[in-house]
């Protein structure tokens, strides 16, 4: 099969106070795996975007095979056989429908108007096909929306794959993925390779670039850096490209006394996906829920945070009796959460910086007749947006316009706000660069500081170790193993998160 090349020259697009590209050039060719890399903001999903047309206001011009294409709609990148499966997968499933109606979707449409009925065995039959290759094993007529976020994920791809694009953009492909996922996942890219698909990877995890990628491109704070083939460059020459300036991954754990217990749970259960817990955090601690995708470590944040139903035979918060029953009671009572989806669940990506930070405290900044003191609300958020270092060109830009580590912050700092007692984070570092990753280190790290009382839940092993006192390994939705952090290793917590005994 012929090679098809991929040209993006001199792309530049602007959003209200931010220049997101200046000049960015990208190239790639059909058949192989490209890695496009660089530190939030950088521009890559921008670049992207541009590209499957889903921003049109661009300057710049696109070439394929050496002829200048028009990209200005999806529409246009789809009859150019370009595909793209975004980091956000709820908003891109329809979840009252059937796995077999989203993957099918854009079938379904292009026959409306041709036939008068919908061919229901034979769209069952074409979603079956699809996901048997990427060796899926998922009910076609399950609804999307009892499907977990790996399985929504793959969805996602079974989709994008049906037409078989001569280019396939996957953003984050990974990121809700288990170990197992991701290996199949890679099997299915080199499959698609091997028949002439070009993919396109945006990753933070390098290591896994390493392994999938033939070619890789980065971008730093909107412009070109440059253009190696993988195995010529080092993740430390990639870190350095990505940041301008040498780096050294490090986990800064603060040596901090600890205190009294300040939350404790025995027996909670959520009914489905959280079974008989018993944990505790102390003052001052960072107590990790260490385990794969799907062991159940969003469901117990949630739970504890009373978004899910709970049971449970004893909470306790200070020493005195905890009620879980919903999240208001526990914000009133000192609990904050950083959700896992932040942009589904920790922001409010249509509002303002400073309507996120100030949304969870708003009534400390009203008067005695309830009217919002603003200038006291401005000086507040100003001096946040400056202790953690919130990249935006003002406090009324739009959440939707920041990159992943600078919404994390603002995720974060709307509970600053609040002076909670204990944090939960969910996947605090999920898509986020690994400068934007030390910044939260250090957050979480001051919060320690403070005495405050920390659950960080991850898959991400190494993260935990670095970062943890204690640490809870879940397994199928129960706590299989309590370990000090100091005395085991990234080892024995994959050999408990798989359920070895």
């Amino acid at each position: 099969m012929k090679s098809v090349k991929l040209e993006m020259r001199n792309i530049s697009i602007e959003f209200p106070g931010v220049k997101a590209l200046q000049d960015v050039t990208f190239a790639t060719n059909a058949g192989i795996s490209h890695a496009l890399v660089g530190a939030n903001g950088a521009g890559k999903s921008t670049l992207m975007k541009v590209l499957s047309g889903a921003y049109n206001h661009y300057t710049g011009s696109i070439f394929i095979d050496g002829r200048e294409v028009e990209i200005r709609y999806p529409r246009d990148a789809k009859d150019l056989g370009i595909e793209i499966v975004y980091q956000e997968v709820d908003t891109a499933l329809i979840s009252n429908l059937t796995v077999a109606e989203n993957i099918m979707l854009d079938a379904m449409v292009n026959d409306m108007g041709r036939r008068q009925f919908v061919r229901w065995k034979q769209i069952h039959s074409e979603a079956r096909r699809i996901l048997d290759l990427l060796n899926v094993r998922i009910d076609t007529r399950k609804l999307v929306s009892q499907l977990t976020m790996a399985q929504k994920q793959m969805i996602l791809i079974a989709r994008a794959i049906y037409k078989e694009p001569r280019f396939l953009i996957l953003d984050e492909p990974t990121a809700s993925l288990s170990y197992s996922e991701t290996e199949e996942l890679f099997r299915v890219v080199r499959d698609l390779m091997k028949r002439g698909i070009g993919v396109i990877f945006i990753s933070h995890r390098l290591s896994e670039l390493k392994e999938i990628c033939n070619e890789i491109t980065v971008l730093r704070d909107g412009e070109y850096v440059g253009h190696e083939a993988m195995d010529e460059i080092s993740i430390n020459e990639i870190i350095e490209m990505m940041l301008g300036r040498r780096f050294i991954e490090s986990y800064p754990k603060y040596k901090v006394p600890i205190g009294e217990i300040v939350f404790e749970v025995e027996q909670l259960s959520d009914g489905r996906n959280v079974r008989d817990v018993n944990l505790y955090v102390r003052s001052g601690e960072i107590v990790g829920i260490a385990g794969l995708v799907g062991a159940g470590k969003s469901e117990l944040c949630k739970t504890i945070f009373g978004a899910s139903s709970a049971e449970y035979r004893k909470a306790s918060f200070h020493g005195k009796t905890f009620n879980i029953n919903n999240p208001f009671t526990s914000v009133a009572q000192g609990l904050a959460l950083v959700p896992e989806e932040r942009r589904k669940e920790g922001v409010l990506v249509q509002e303002s910086v400073a309507v996120n930070l100030t949304a969870a405290a708003l009534s400390n900044f009203c008067g005695v007749m309830r009217f919002i003191n603003f200038s006291k609300e401005r000086s507040t958020v100003q001096d946040m947006i400056r202790s953690l270092g919130i990249k935006t060109p003002t406090e009324y830009q739009k959440v939707r316009y920041l990159s992943g580590g600078n919404q994390q912050k603002v995720a974060v700092g709307k509970w600053l706000i609040t002076k909670s007692d204990m944090y939960i984070l969910d996947e605090p570092t999920k898509g986020i660069d690994v400068g934007a990753k030390t910044d939260i280190f250090n957050l979480i790290g001051n919060l320690a500081k403070k005495g405050k009382a920390i659950i960080y839940a991850s898959c991400e092993l190494a993260e935990v170790l670095g970062i943890t006192d204690r640490v809870y390994v879940m397994y199928n939705g129960r706590i299989v193993k309590e370990l000090e952090t100091k005395n085991t290793n990234e080892e024995e917590l994959l050999f408990y998160s798989t359920g070895s005994q």
